[in-house]
């Protein structure tokens, strides 16, 4: 199955990062000079996956790839250098991808729902977290999802179905050049989601709004902006 090709323009896509992700460079109190801050670096570097993708690549990411010089940099990065052992729904382990919505509404429902996912595991809804919106924008042609008819397996619920098809999809689509897909919210009835498959995608990043997701003993959280 390869999707219909859609053009679009979308200067506010919507991604929320954890506020622990969201701040200063770590190292910059801590140096006088520029050649001091590329020792504490590589030092750094030794555990930062980020880094490493940007100095030396990883195994499936070019550093040629990344995003140098530009506000969000660091954050667009990262969104390629980490990964979850199994991988995300349109990308598997070795590489990541840039994924956001089109509203904010969808971009609090994807994530509370992984948050809440989480908390099963340890049986254990007691939790607060905020969120920082990331806004970027994207053009181009993106394949398609909304436009192909009947169930697709890439978008099951149950990531154990979901996450493998929809990594056997963005595997057939990169090979032929594509740029991302956009698709139809699995958490949310109506919204809207975009993967972004390279770095130079992610355009004229910037905040957006902190938000605050709150569990108090059940798996229904509520939202306030922070």
């Amino acid at each position: 199955m390869t999707p219909p090709l859609v053009t679009i323009t979308e200067p506010d896509t919507v991604r929320l990062i954890p506020t622990a992700y969201y701040k200063p460079p770590v190292l910059r109190s801590l140096i006088d000079d520029e050649d001091e801050l590329e020792i504490l670096e590589e030092i750094e570097g030794l555990t930062n996956r980020r880094l490493r993708a940007q100095h030396s690549g990883l195994p499936d990411l070019d550093p040629r790839e990344l995003i140098f010089e530009a506000w969000g940099q660091t954050h667009i990065n990262a969104a390629f250098a980490y990964t979850r052992p199994e991988g995300n729904r349109f990308n598997g382990p070795n590489r990541g991808a840039w994924y956001c919505a089109f509203e904010e509404l969808t971009a609090i429902d994807e994530v509370g729902y992984h948050r809440t996912r989480e908390l099963t595991y340890i049986n254990h809804f007691k939790d607060e977290a905020i969120y920082q919106a990331l806004l970027a924008g994207f053009m181009g042609d993106f394949h398609d999802l909304r436009q192909v008819e009947g169930p697709h397996a890439c978008l099951d619920s149950d990531p154990k179905i979901g996450y493998l098809e929809g990594q056997k999809l963005a595997s057939e689509l990169r090979e032929n050049q594509s740029r991302g897909i956009v698709y139809p919210s699995v958490r949310r009835p109506g919204g809207v989601c975009l993967v972004a498959f390279e770095p130079h995608l992610v355009q004229n990043v910037r905040p957006a709004a902190r938000w605050k997701l709150t569990w108090d003993g059940a798996p229904e959280y509520t939202v306030t902006t922070d």
